[in-house]
């Protein structure tokens, strides 16, 4: 009988087997029926120092056992509370307040929220958004809104507001980028804020721009007097190399949004940080300048700790030493490479096009890699004909040779 399951980004009306996973370790899946598979992009990008790390089980087990879950409206806990303090200690100080949710998409829009609601609470409503070219920030409606149009999001169009899109600034021609985006800083609509992925889009095809770049960016908005949003939620927490993207530039953002790795990946947790000034537009004694956001697992406690147990990670064990191991180890293994084009590297995230093949989100040749790579027991999941690599931190040596190993494999496929 067929499963009753709605699997998200998949046309069940292919028939492609969906292999069921009964546990994982490290950089490591396993399926009920005895494969070992190597997760190759850390299960969408979330799971940073390995499966089921023992730490961070350890915190969510002890946490379960005494506070699952409670109403964080005008309530709170200790999980919350020590993990907003060590946010702010690790976070750039001028990201002084932090506010919780539950998923990338969620923060996205709690900043969109953010940063609508400085405006009109300071008596001067500005209501356009700024984006750029290519960028996805998530699936819900004011994610969508601010991600590139097409086939992620066409069936909803009529629902998504209207924003002012910056061209992706491409290495040869980033001036036109800056031009556009000080035209649109200018012009007589001012913008609310300005929402980017720093140094890298990810599924808009992991393409990469330089900190130089980001920095213009961010000077051009912050001359104008529009905010600037840094959508870190896949960028954040070393997988560019350092522990935000934005610190390359040598930058802090107005509003921050973190997600996937601030957990270690093991758990669904999000948070928006903003500036006292973002804070301050909202602290009143008029309850309709408030923020208006919630969800019911706000900061939910078991989440909150296991998050906390990744910040210990982060300050007691060499994670940077290994994201610069792994970033080497990658970058080694990808000049071996033949038949690419754009081979590409940032921090331990490595990418580069198939030559000689259509590129765009639905060519046919990406569900026949994945179907390669599958029964390969790899996971990887190409962007059309755009393949990348980002591992656990944990990877070993023999299973990164798996990966490129199978995708040298694939690419002698192709080219036959």
């Amino acid at each position: 009988m067929s499963s009753p399951i709605w699997h998200p980004f998949t046309q069940h009306g292919f028939g492609e087997p969906i292999p069921r996973v009964s546990h994982a370790e490290g950089a490591a899946l396993y399926t009920e029926d005895g494969r070992r598979i190597v997760d190759a992009i850390s299960s969408w990008w979330v799971t940073t120092h390995g499966h089921c790390h023992p730490r961070i089980m350890a915190a969510i087990a002890e946490q379960a056992g005494r506070l699952d879950q409670i109403i964080f409206a005008g309530w709170t806990h200790e999980p919350a509370e020590t993990l907003a303090r060590g946010l702010t200690e690790m976070m750039p100080p001028a990201l002084a307040h932090v506010f919780f949710s539950d998923s990338g998409s969620t923060s996205v829009e709690v900043a969109l929220k953010m940063a609508l609601g400085y405006w009109r609470n300071r008596g001067e409503p500005r209501h356009r958004i700024l984006v750029m070219a290519a960028s996805y920030h998530g699936d819900t409606i004011g994610a969508m809104s601010v991600g590139a149009r097409g086939v992620f999001n066409q069936a909803y169009a009529p629902l998504l507001f209207d924003v002012g899109t910056i061209p992706f600034p491409a290495a040869d021609n980033a001036q036109r980028t800056f031009d556009a985006l000080e035209a649109a800083c200018g012009g007589p609509e001012r913008p609310a804020a300005f929402i980017v992925e720093p140094l890298i889009l990810g599924a808009g095809g992991m393409l990469i721009y330089d900190p130089a770049t980001l920095a213009e960016m961010h000077a051009i908005c912050s001359r104008h007097d529009v905010l600037f949003i840094a959508d870190e939620v896949m960028t954040g927490w070393g997988r560019t190399g350092t522990l935000l993207a934005c610190s390359q530039a040598a930058i802090v953002p107005d509003i921050l949004c973190l997600s996937k790795g601030l957990t270690g990946g093991a758990v669904p947790l999000a948070v928006t940080l903003a500036t006292p000034t973002i804070y301050a537009a909202h602290f009143s004694t008029d309850r309709e300048k408030q923020f208006f956001h919630s969800s019911s697992y706000t900061a939910n406690p078991i989440a909150c700790a296991a998050a906390n147990a990744n910040l210990a990670i982060w300050r007691e064990e060499p994670v940077r030493e290994r994201i610069d191991r792994l970033g080497a180890r990658q970058a080694e293994r990808l000049s071996r490479l033949s038949g690419i084009a754009n081979p590409r590297r940032l921090g331990t995230i490595a990418a580069f096009e198939i030559e000689d093949v259509a590129p765009g989100y639905l060519s046919a040749l990406g569900p026949q890699l994945l179907a390669f790579f599958r029964d390969r027991n790899l996971l990887l999941r190409p962007l059309g004909n755009t393949v990348y690599v980002m591992p656990p931190y944990c990877i070993d040596e023999a299973d990164l040779d798996a990966i490129y190993a199978g995708i040298a494999e694939a690419l002698e496929a192709v080219r036959a």
